[in-house]
Formats: structure tokens, C-alpha cells, sequence
């Protein structure tokens, strides 16, 4: 398992079992040391579990976000009931480590399984990270993202931008 991955793990293990949240360790290797925004995706039985994450970093590394958003993915992602003490064994975890987002100007420069999308309009802002099962067009990625912002599909003047992830399970 990747230290990124083991960390999340222990994160939400560590939260749910023992009730407290998981001090950022002490000694950092550079990959953890970095800031950057991150993803934590929960799995039960291969379907979806949780899933939170930051855009762009909000702690001081990658190691603090990948504990606050773990912990996030696993209790405050209002889809899903928090996860239970009972469910821990069978959760499976996806870190993805996500590259600054940069500007496009046409859908053309999209690829669903290469790049993530953000879709914005105003204060809506929705996010659909890369390379998911049944996203297989610039079409479906672009309308779930708008979904999850709350855009209409008629709207216009919409900001889209595009990024990379660095995925680790």
C-alpha cells in the first residue's frame, strides 16, 4: 500500500475507532511535505463510500490534507451516512494528489480519462476528477460536472478548466 494511501487509512481508522483526529506525523518525506490539493475516495465493495476533497491546498502539506480530507470522505460527504466502525475492514481508499488546474477554451482540449474538469459560473463551482468507471465522453464529464455546480445546461459564460491527478491505491 503507498505511504499516501496508509496514511488515509489510518486517518479515518484512527477518527472512527478512536474518536480523534490523527496528528500530522513528524517526520515528512518531500512527496508529503508538498501542498497540494487532494482527493479521498472510499470504496465498499467497489462501489462509492465518500468522496471529498480540495481543489487547491488549505493545511500546510499534503499529509495534513490527506488526514482532514480522509476524515471528511469518511463522515461529511453528504451523499453517504457516515461510515461505521463495522464497515472499516471492507473500505478500500484512492488518494489522488491533483496538479493546478489551468484554463480552457474549448471542450476539444478535454480527455475524460487524462484530465479532471471544473465547471464554474459565478460562485458554482463543480468538479468531476479523471479516468472514472461509465465517464467515457468530454459530453458525460462535462454534464455531471455542471450538475454537481448547479449550471444549467443553456447557461452560458461558463469557466472551464482542466487538470491532471496523480492517483495512488
Amino acid at each position: 500500500m503507498h505511504p499516501l494511501v496508509k496514511l488515509a487509512k489510518e486517518a479515518v481508522e484512527v477518527c472512527i475507532g478512536d474518536g480523534h483526529v490523527l496528528d500530522t506525523p513528524e517526520e515528512l518525506d518531500e512527496e508529503m511535505r508538498q501542498k497540494a490539493g487532494v482527493f479521498i475516495c472510499l470504496k465498499k465493495h467497489g462501489e462509492l463510500r465518500g468522496c471529498i476533497g480540495t481543489i487547491s491546498p488549505v493545511t500546510e502539506c499534503l499529509a495534513s490534507e490527506i488526514i482532514r480530507n480522509a476524515i471528511s470522505a469518511s463522515s461529511e460527504d453528504p451523499r453517504f451516512s457516515p461510515v461505521s466502525k463495522d464497515e472499516l475492514d471492507g473500505i478500500e481508499y484512492t488518494v489522488d494528489v491533483l496538479y493546478p488546474p489551468e484554463p480552457i477554451l474549448d471542450p476539444e482540449e478535454l480527455d475524460p480519462k487524462r484530465y479532471g474538469v471544473i465547471v464554474s459560473k459565478g460562485i458554482r463551482r463543480g468538479l468531476l476528477l479523471p479516468d472514472l468507471e461509465g465517464v467515457d465522453t468530454v459530453e458525460q464529464q462535462l454534464d455531471i460536472a455542471m450538475q454537481k455546480a448547479g449550471i444549467e445546461p443553456d447557461e452560458e459564460d461558463i469557466e472551464i478548466q482542466r487538470f491532471k491527478v496523480q492517483r495512488y491505491t
